[in-house]
């Protein structure tokens, strides 16, 4: 027999393994200490100055009824019917894991490189501004959620089964914690050996990872998916595919858009990446109380309405990096990480502003979006000095239009340029950002300092462009083409990608299913 407690602790209290249960043992009026809890959802309510922790609590009085984790059941698929795969991100992994179980074979094609070579070509970027336009922060084994922390917090409450997803990680190497905090994190340090888990699981039961190996056309005959080919020579036959290519494969958009298959340009969010030192963000949201023993590093969330449009905190990162994530030269992108501990000395967040296709005359080119968006980083490419280096100001400068005299150290490694970013902004954008971040300082006391400076731009918060899908979840003018996760428009972070991935295989496996 199970039970579920909730109730309130103090931090020090919550990692008291002898106070929660005689805590439990009070509440549940047990006789005896023989029982177990589990964690069962844990997060921090820190309104107030003094800081709780909600808790809640699975008690089991029979150690044989405490669930097991037997989520993933893989089938050798090596002889089963083939599903072509585009992209090694999360969405391509859960569909090659989803499609073992199910009895499909995957077959992965991913542009850049293995986790340990995309390492190497990442400490080039950063040490020494070279970019591979092929294994950089978005291309690569993983995907962009490979070197962008890890985060694996999703609001897509209805979009598929997010427990089996977080089950799928613990299994293959997250702690279990995943499973239990109200934010979830794994980590930049500890994701990539969990990918690499991954597909070698996909390899030992009968599927296919193949590295290098970018898309250059999708066959089709009548209307029909006949197959892919790779580096502008090698052709493979497939009846089904799954497009998961992420948000910044700009070059399978405009593959799609020559075939005259529909595309739809996208609202997307576009703006700054502000750095914060950590110990002032804790202050503020800790009521003057430092992160400690008991406490993680603190994070926000901010938001605010602007002449009616949306500005927000976006993937927030405490204790964090930001990174260099362009995927061509001429363009400079910031994102932001973090470790698993969260323990470097900043935080940072991008701040971002809705930009809708209405925003422009000619909302019918579906690349209106993504052009626009390309102008900025550009822009700031050119302004940086035609390097990695990012365009850069204190915060206070940027909302009382000065140029910053000197800038205070950041962990963006490839080095900062000092501009007036409202002279590289798009006047649109740096005017909601400044009402923003006023209103912003109303709300977190101390938020607004000459100590925080902004890197510009971010710009990849999600895909400037739809690939449309049918019920079926099939592209309306080529059967058999199945867009998929972020680089479609269809998700928003590594969880809601991944199980967008598993609802394309799901898909694929009824409809050949209801065929026979």
């Amino acid at each position: 027999m199970s039970e579920q407690i909730q109730f309130q602790t103090t931090p020090e209290q919550a990692k008291d393994e002898t106070f929660l249960r005689q805590k439990i043992k009070k509440e549940l009026d047990l006789k005896n200490d023989d029982f177990i809890f589990k964690w069962k959802r844990r997060s921090i309510d820190a309104r107030k100055r003094q800081i709780k922790i909600n808790c809640s609590f699975t008690v089991y009085q029979n150690e044989e009824e405490i669930p097991q984790l037997d989520s993933f059941k893989p089938h050798n698929v090596s002889n089963a019917r083939k599903v072509a795969i585009i992209g090694s991100g999360p969405a391509g992994l859960f569909a090659a894991l989803r499609a073992l179980e199910i009895g499909l074979k995957p077959v992965i094609f991913e542009r850049g490189k293995d986790v340990r070579s995309r390492r190497r070509d990442l400490a080039v970027l950063n040490k020494d501004s070279i970019l591979n336009g092929e294994s950089n922060y978005c291309f690569g084994e993983g995907g962009a959620g490979t070197y962008s922390d890890g985060k694996l917090y999703t609001r897509s409450k209805k979009r598929g089964d997010i427990q089996k997803a977080l089950e799928w990680f613990v299994e293959f190497g997250a702690t279990d914690e995943i499973l239990v905090d109200a934010h979830p994190h794994i980590g930049t340090n500890k994701l990539p050996q969990i990918i690499v888990k991954m597909r070698e699981t996909i390899i030992e039961f009968g599927g296919e990872v193949h590295f290098d190996s970018k898309l250059t056309d999708i066959l089709s005959e009548n209307g029909q998916v006949t197959g892919v080919q790779i580096n502008g020579e090698k052709e493979y036959a497939f009846e089904d595919l799954i497009l998961a290519t992420g948000h910044s494969a700009r070059d399978i958009f405009e593959m799609i858009h020559q075939k005259g298959w529909e595309l739809k340009p996208k609202a997307f969010a576009l703006g700054v990446r502000i750095e914060h030192p950590q110990d002032l963000i804790d202050k503020i949201q800790y009521h003057g109380r430092l992160n400690d023993d008991f406490l993680p590093p603190a994070s926000y969330s901010l938001v605010a309405q602007v002449n009616g449009r949306g500005v927000y905190s976006f993937c927030m990162c405490p204790g964090g990096i930001v990174a260099p994530c362009a995927t061509q030269q001429g363009e400079v992108v910031t994102n932001g990480w973090s470790p698993s501990k969260r323990n470097n000395p900043y935080a940072n967040s991008g701040i971002v502003v809705s930009v809708l296709p209405e925003d422009f005359d000619d909302r019918s080119d579906p690349f209106v979006c993504m052009n626009f968006q390309k102008s900025v980083e550009q822009k700031c490419w050119e302004v940086a000095g035609q390097t990695q280096k990012v365009p850069a100001q204190r915060l206070i400068d940027f909302i009382e239009g000065r140029k910053s005299k000197d800038l205070p150290k950041s962990s963006y490694q490839p080095g900062l340029t000092s501009v007036d970013l409202n002279e590289v902004l798009p006047q649109n954008i740096g005017d909601s950002l400044r009402e923003a971040f006023k209103e912003f300082g109303k709300k977190m006391n101390g938020f607004l300092t000459n100590e925080a400076i902004l890197h510009a731009p971010e710009s990849r918060t999600s895909s400037p462009i739809q690939i449309p899908r049918t019920e079926t979840l099939e592209h309306p003018d080529v059967s058999g083409l199945y867009p998929c996760a972020e680089g479609a428009g269809y998700a928003g972070g590594i969880i809601s990608a991944a199980i967008d991935g598993m609802k394309c295989i799901n898909m694929i496996a009824e409809k050949r299913t209801s065929e026979v």
